[in-house]
């Protein structure tokens, strides 16, 4: 049976009168959420477990989440090309099973007593690869699912999963890690992938692609072309330089983090995992208001001030000392005011972007954004384990954190401090 609806577009297609009734928007809804809940819960198990398991040092930290970052630098503006000239629920479902597939294998050597610290980095690496092309290509799968108006709310629907998962991943791989073992960590990760393959495969709407013809331009010259889009267009190029402005210290930030809170507040895998789940409530409430606040009150003034708060919130960790009845709650706290300005800020330019951006160029333009964004993430992981060792956690902390603030004013000095509350075709 077709998904109720109440109109029809100008394109012809049926809009449902609520996203929810669209089947082919849930089973992408499913789909999206089981594999945020994999990746978020094999961020925190890899790192966690060189950690508490095999006693990894500071530097040995920042190289394996510079080994899992790296396919962002290495493989975004390839994926974009390859995005915009296939179905994006084709480039999902592989990655999918690669994923499992990675993860089922890291099981088994962990049951075999062969997963090491070099086994570690060969699953981080492929999980990382797998994942640019999947989140390249989820993201321009939506504006192929709904009109133009119906993007704030389709991307609010598709955070707050993401929320959820950054809630749920979290606490659940720091909870399998502390009561069971790495291999069962592993595999429920690959479980999550395993769903996701699942739903996304039962997409029913038939997607259009471009035809492919002997005069198409290669793969560098579309890749010149995302490029050059982004960077003509003021909206995405400041989107560009404060997302990566960002990324780089959150990288940075991230690293000293997990040293921070075993090491320094002598917190159990069990709380680090809650601690970074605190992220997850917040980043919900953040969705939800992403799909008010910037019609309400402008979309610039929206991202300004959700970027200062959220970004500012770690600024108060360092100040933290022991494992107290103070500390986990303020944890807790600094995780929820992150979460909500930071998904504040990611749908609101999220829609932005799909909304300046053709749609033969959503993957490309989706791919330099993430390219340039979280290209120094690598970068910025080595940074904050090279800091860790030399001046310590608490201090590297306080300097990494200061260091994300430069996001929001670059925003704020920018053409996208003045959007009002209707999402532009261009600036």
């Amino acid at each position: 049976m077709p998904p109720a609806s109440s109109d029809v577009s100008d394109s012809g297609r049926p809009v449902p009168a609520s996203l929810w009734r669209d089947g082919d928007f849930r089973r992408l809804w499913v789909g999206q959420t089981a594999s945020q809940l994999g990746e978020q819960a094999s961020l925190l198990v890899l790192p966690l477990l060189a950690v508490l398991t095999l006693d990894a040092g500071a530097g040995q930290v920042g190289v394996l989440r510079a080994v899992g970052q790296a396919p962002v630098l290495l493989l975004s503006l390839l994926a974009g090309a390859w995005v915009d000239r296939w179905r994006t629920r084709t480039v999902m479902v592989l990655a999918d099973a690669g994923r499992a597939l990675t993860l089922g294998a890291a099981a088994v050597a962990g049951l075999l007593g062969g997963l090491g610290l070099p086994a570690l980095l060969v699953v981080a690496f492929a999980v990382g690869a797998l994942s640019v092309f999947f989140d390249v290509a989820y993201q321009a799968s939506l504006v192929g699912l709904v009109e133009r108006d119906q993007l704030v709310r389709g991307n609010s629907a598709l955070e707050g999963s993401r929320s959820a998962a950054q809630m749920a991943g979290p606490a659940l791989g720091g909870a399998v890690v502390s009561l069971l073992s790495a291999p069962v960590a592993a595999a429920s990760g690959a479980l999550f992938f395993a769903l996701s393959f699942l739903s996304l495969r039962r997409i029913r709407r038939t997607e259009s692609v471009p035809e492919r013809s002997e005069g198409a331009p290669r793969v560098w010259r579309r890749i010149h072309e995302g490029l050059r889009f982004v960077a003509a267009e003021s909206a995405l190029r400041t989107v560009c330089l404060a997302s990566a402005a960002f990324q780089f210290s959150y990288a940075a930030t991230t690293t000293v983090y997990l040293l921070f809170l075993p090491r320094e507040l002598h917190l159990s895998g069990t709380v680090v995992g809650l601690a970074l789940a605190a992220t997850g409530p917040g980043a919900l409430l953040g969705s939800m208001l992403a799909a008010r606040l910037p019609g309400r009150f402008g979309h610039g003034p929206v991202l300004v001030s959700a970027a200062v708060l959220g970004d500012g919130a770690f600024l108060w960790v360092p100040a933290l000392h022991g494992s107290s009845a103070v500390t986990v709650p303020a944890l807790l706290a600094v995780g929820f005011v992150f979460g909500t300005g930071g998904q504040l800020v990611n749908v609101t330019v999220m829609a932005v972007r799909q909304a300046v951006t053709p749609d033969g160029m959503q993957g490309r333009a989706t791919a330099t954004i993430t390219f340039v964004g979280m290209g120094l993430t690598p970068l910025g992981s080595l940074l904050g384990g090279a800091l860790a060792a030399e001046w310590g956690a608490r201090t590297s902390l306080l300097v990494t954190a200061a260091g994300m603030l430069l996001s929001p004013a670059l925003i704020a000095l920018s053409p996208l401090a003045r959007l009002g509350r209707a999402l532009p075709e261009h600036l």
